[in-house]
């Protein structure tokens, strides 16, 4: 039976090549996005390791001469820099990933990326933080991405042992901490999930191309004696010889576009092109499962044959959708609106009462889609003023599942991106960077790990005879440990910063001189200190702030200039406050951009699911449709039967996702951050009304064919 499946699917006409070829096309595409998938969790993997790694847990075991090691950051122009240092003790001292030899006083290493911005800047802007000479190029093996910017800097042991954060290591490589990687795989699960759904039912979907058809060829070979295993054997040769010829062309799709997806920044850098790679379950997982799902899924369509030959005849109306298929849909919003006030402070305690809500409602949309669409279809039905809105709406509320089936991906898809679009622009509404040009974008302050006794008369001088530079203030330790952290004169206090209160000689500022969450201001009125102006210069110095005209150049002078100055006494480098928040906005741009790819792959697939989903449809129904032509119904009443048979469902689940959607996301926002949902920008809209008009346009390109088949001799011939 295996080789007279084989002949069937591929010598069976030109309708059997057809239906051979969409299948195989439809299983390409799913399997290339599955390994797509696969491989992206493994590089996402391989990241957060080797970002791990760059602040390795101290070690002192073994006979090894120990390496000191102090992980600081740095910051140029937004760009995030990571600069290690490193003192050998000894001989036997173990050597960084990823160089050759340790480098010793006055020598460092850097990555491809980093010594492209040295040689592209001028060095008191940037090379003079890393004075020395150059020894040569960081590996792959120590860098996060290709975009990396990290510096290896050699010193004596007594200097590094100074550093911030400073620690022994008798060995390198493993002693990397844990990495936080179920989060960031559960977040790429989802989305994904929302991408693959829909590629999955257009598998589906294409399986059942002609479904009609093979269940009356199936029967008559049941008639002539065939047993329900050997039309079992044949249907799953049929889906199989296309699912494995799919797979096989998914292997080579992934494999030519590999390259080119690992340069698209999804987590905010790129992946090296070696990180996106497959393992031995992964690709089993893919050779094996997804022929496997579409011979099933062949099976599942014809299970009517295998019960009877005289099966395909007793087509009876199903049994209505009842509500309770809301339920899951209620439980997961109820769920999320629980964690309004009731949210777990471990973040593990936080995913368990998170993702089930979300999963609930992803399955309850799934599970009330038919219902759903029999609600709208009967309430069409009721205001329905034309023949072909009559049809349509009968025609759906008659059977649901089969209306909803083909859109099911698109719910999905448009709820999973919602969600994603919602949460992400609300967040970077609340935390982005400072605009550029404003206040708080141009003024540059200092967090030393121990604040120093006094500022150096000659720093100030070099700060500011800087262009660009208006003001550079010294801000005192604040003895009062409530409020702010921050004292300083009234006289020092720069005028764009705000004034004293009337009366005051001093006041009680921030160490940046901008309250948390708020922007700098002129008007502001600033607490009166209780320390008096003659005591107020003895306290240690909390922070030195400067005041620029935002321009590049005096921004990183300044941060050069106070680097030199204090090569040991900043963990995290002198920063302007959109430095903070820069690689944090360029993340959640990514996944922004990775929301949209997955909206308008979704839609686009989910327009060639309604196509297959409509030429099947009327190759099933010609007879029913070429009567109506008889009876005397003009063919454009058919078309428009067809194309509110499709649109219709498609159009009002598109208006459910998104709405479920941006509830879903507005109570994890109250829940988790108390942030209220800002509204996603026109883009989104844009592409959504893009993608709905183009599966539109892809339905109404198989409108033409109606005219074709419903002539009065396929009445005569059926």
């Amino acid at each position: 039976m295996i080789g007279f499946g084989l002949r069937l699917a591929i010598a069976g006409g030109r309708e059997a090549l057809t239906r051979l070829v969409i299948i195989a096309a439809a299983v390409a595409v799913g399997a290339g996005l599955l390994l797509a998938t696969l491989a992206g969790v493994n590089a996402v993997n391989a990241q957060l390791t080797r970002y791990a790694s760059m602040n390795p847990i101290a070690s002192t075991d073994g006979d090894a001469d120990p390496l000191w090691w102090s992980t600081r950051q740095d910051y140029f122009h937004g760009k995030q820099i990571f600069r290690i240092d490193v003192a050998a003790t000894g001989p036997t001292s173990p050597t960084p990933i990823g160089i050759p030899t340790t480098p010793g006083p006055g020598e460092y290493y850097a990555s491809p990326s980093m010594q492209k911005l040295l040689a592209a800047n001028p060095a008191d802007q940037l090379g003079n933080r890393y004075p020395g000479h150059d020894l040569g190029t960081i590996g792959p093996a120590a860098l996060t991405s290709p975009d990396t910017l990290l510096v290896i800097v050699g010193g004596t042991s007594d200097d590094v042992a100074k550093l911030p954060q400073a620690k022994q290591l008798t060995s390198v490589g493993d002693n990397t901490p844990a990495v936080p990687e179920t989060v960031v795989n559960l977040i790429l699960g989802v989305i994904a999930g929302g991408l693959l759904f829909p590629v999955l039912i257009f598998i589906g979907t294409a399986t059942r191309l002609s479904a009609a058809r093979r269940e009356q060829r199936f029967a008559a070979m049941r008639l002539v004696g065939a047993t329900p295993k050997q039309i079992s054997v044949v249907a799953a040769v049929e889906a199989g010889a296309a699912a494995v010829a799919g797979t096989a062309l998914g292997f080579i799709l992934f494999f030519a576009f590999r390259g080119s997806l690992a340069n698209i920044p999804f987590t905010g850098t790129r992946f090296f092109t070696s990180d996106m790679s497959l393992g031995v379950l992964d690709v089993l997982l893919v050779a094996l499962g997804v022929p496997t799902g579409a011979a099933v899924a062949a099976q599942i369509s014809l299970r009517r044959v295998r019960i009877s030959p005289l099966g395909v005849t007793r087509r009876v109306t199903p049994r209505p959708p009842r509500a309770y298929r809301l339920i899951p849909l209620v439980l997961g919003v109820g769920e999320l609106a629980f964690a309004i006030g009731h949210r777990p402070e471990t973040s593990g305690g936080q995913t368990a009462v998170f993702l089930p809500g979300l999963l609930l409602i992803m399955a309850g949309l799934v599970l009330a889609g038919p219902w759903l669409t029999m609600v709208g279809a009967r309430v069409m039905a009721r205001f329905a003023s034309r023949p072909a809105t009559l049809i349509a709406a009968r025609r759906l509320a008659d059977n649901p599942k089969a209306g909803f089936r083909a859109i099911s991906g698109i719910m999905l898809a448009l709820f999973v991106t919602s969600v994603a679009v919602g949460v992400i622009t609300t967040i970077g509404a609340n935390r982005g960077p400072a605009p550029i040009g404003s206040t708080d974008a141009g003024t540059l302050s200092t967090i030393f790990t121990e604040n120093p006794p006094s500022v150096p008369g000659t720093v100030l001088a070099d700060l500011r005879s800087i262009p660009g530079v208006q003001t550079a203030t010294v801000v005192r330790e604040n003895p009062v440990r409530t409020g702010e952290a921050g004292v300083i004169t009234c006289t020092d206090l720069p005028k764009e910063y705000g004034r004293c209160a009337d009366g005051a000689t001093a006041a009680v500022v921030p160490t940046d001189f901008i309250p948390f969450g708020e922007s700098a201001s002129s008007t502001r009125v600033w607490p009166a200190a209780s320390v008096a102006p003659g005591d107020l210069q003895r306290l240690p110095v909390a922070s030195i702030v400067v005041g620029t005209d935002g321009s590049t150049a005096a921004l990183e002078r300044s941060r050069t200039v106070l680097e030199s100055a204090y090569p040991t006494a900043f963990r995290v480098a002198p920063h302007v406050p959109g430095d903070f928040e820069s690689e944090f906005a360029n993340t959640l741009r990514a996944w922004q951009q990775m929301a949209n790819v997955i909206i308008i792959a979704s839609l686009a697939l989910a327009g060639c699911s309604l196509a297959v989903s409509v030429v099947g449809g009327l190759s099933e129904r010609k007879r029913p449709f070429s009567l109506l032509r008889l009876s005397g119904a003009p063919v454009r009443v058919l078309r428009r039967v067809v194309a509110l048979e499709s649109a219709v469902p498609m159009l009002a689940v598109a208006v459910v996702a998104i709405g479920m959607g941006f509830l879903a996301a507005q109570l994890f926002l109250r829940a988790q951050m108390d942030y209220t949902l800002t509204a996603p920008g026109v883009g989104f809209y844009v592409i959504v009304v893009v993608g709905l008009a183009a599966c539109l346009g892809i339905i109404a390109s198989t409108l033409p064919l109606l005219e074709r088949i419903t002539g009065p001799e396929t009445a005569r011939s059926e």
